[in-house]
């Protein structure tokens, strides 16, 4: 059996790794022209930590990123809303860890060259379409027209059309390929551009002292204005750490953006008057914000959760599936998720199109309730909460919320998102050895 992955992302990556370490025969085809430390940082949940272990990552990971310590909620002027343990501090087996989404996935991609063999990984592949059959499936490719802000090589023509690349035979088709999905859009043709909530979120990454343990994940705001940070590097030797933050703001009545791009380069100016007043003493957020290099702009976008991912040979996976909101802290540690039930899925079923219905009956259920759950806020609802019940804030939380409403909220929403601490625990394990 061959496996044809289009998107060496961190969905495809861990996927192709996980079919590999089952003896299952797979490539991997990228538009990019190369693999490049782009974007900012993100989390990655027990349950997407547990998986990447089990693929023999866990010590790059580790020294990759920041095991975080805490999560911890406050409204727009610092107060404590809620404060939770998290990772192997809150008992799990596996920590939480804070990563540069760059670092992550060329960890991935370096594991794939090492393990799979640089043969088996096409960059400069664009998915152009496919066709498929009762004996197989046929992908064809095409080189993507350079991106935008980059240059030809001197003296090159722009190309009327993107040069072909040739087609692969295979088995089975897995869409990997992102929120703007050449598989998703041949399945769906009518589906139209993601759906934007009216918030935009600017993004970067600040060189600033540690605060509070130095492995805090901080959420403050709420629902209109909010602002995210946390370290996802260890301290240099100037005892300087490299702290990712976000801000956003949600509008009533802005226009739409252009279609999102994680390289959309932002402007403080548009949005940091609004946070001039947000430092908390043990948190300088405009500190933050006018600290980073640059930052990146890009519009809150999710889409609607699909009746099936799974046709006959050809099935979808990651952002390609369920995009949605970054709220919790799921799209990267989902996609992990995807990729490790679906190679668990071929590597135990005798019948690979079976297989590939097991695997869209568990996870698009299951990714479709967090897509939806995170409309509503997800876990970030409590400071919403707050912010409606005690806009200028309180002297005890808990005469605003109850803990037992905070706690509730909290719990819910683990248990949606399939990180339920005792569950996860005891839950066997998705690895399928090569015998």
């Amino acid at each position: 059996m061959k496996i044809i992955i289009a998107g060496a992302g961190i969905g495809g990556l861990t996927a192709a790794l996980s079919l590999h370490a089952a003896g299952i025969d797979v490539e991997v085809f990228d538009g990019v022209q190369e693999i490049r430390p782009l974007g900012v940082g993100i989390n990655c949940l027990p349950h997407a930590v547990r998986e990447l272990t089990e693929l023999g990552l866990g010590e790059r990971l580790a020294a990759a990123g920041v095991a975080t310590r805490e999560l911890l909620y406050t409204n727009r002027h610092g107060q404590r809303i809620w404060q939770e343990d998290r990772g192997r501090h809150a008992g799990y087996g596996w920590p939480q860890v804070s990563i540069h989404r760059g670092r992550l996935q060329t960890i991935l991609f370096e594991t794939a060259l090492e393990r799979l063999g640089p043969e088996r990984i096409h960059l400069d592949h664009a998915l152009d379409r496919f066709e498929q059959d009762a004996d197989g499936i046929t992908a064809r490719f095409v080189s993507k027209p350079v991106a935008s802000g980059s240059s030809p090589a001197a003296g090159a023509p722009a190309p009327r059309r993107p040069p072909r690349r040739g087609s692969v035979r295979g088995d089975l088709l897995v869409g990997a390929d992102g929120i703007h999905s050449a598989v998703r859009r041949a399945l769906y043709p009518d589906e139209g551009l993601p759906i934007w909530n009216g918030a935009i979120l600017w993004r970067g990454v600040t060189f600033a002292k540690p605060f509070l343990s130095g492995a805090s994940m901080i959420m403050a705001g709420h629902e209109w204005q909010k602002f995210v940070c946390y370290p996802i590097s260890a301290p240099r030797a100037d005892g300087l750490q490299e702290i990712n933050w976000i801000a956003e703001l949600k509008y009533r009545d802005r226009p739409a953006l252009q279609r999102e791009d994680w390289n959309r380069q932002g402007r403080p100016e548009d949005f940091l008057p609004k946070f001039e007043s947000w430092d908390f003493g043990w948190l300088d957020a405009p500190g933050l914000i006018r600290g980073a290099d640059r930052c990146f702009e890009f519009p809150m976008v999710d889409r609607d959760p699909l009746a099936r991912w799974t046709h006959e040979r050809v099935t979808l996976l990651g952002d390609a599936a369920h995009p949605m909101y970054p709220i919790g802290s799921n799209g990267a540690s989902q996609a992990i998720l995807d990729a490790r039930v679906l190679s668990w899925r071929l590597a135990t079923e005798a019948d690979p199109l079976r297989a590939l219905q097991l695997y869209d009956e568990e996870r698009r259920p299951a990714t479709a309730a967090i897509v939806m759950a995170n409309r509503r806020n997800g876990p970030e609802k409590v400071m919403q909460m707050a912010e409606e019940r005690a806009p200028d804030g309180f002297a005890d939380v808990h005469q605003v919320i109850p803990r037992e409403e905070l706690e509730a909220v909290a719990s819910e929403y683990k248990r949606v998102a399939g990180f339920d601490r005792e569950r996860l625990n005891a839950r066997p394990s998705y690895s399928v050895i090569r015998r």
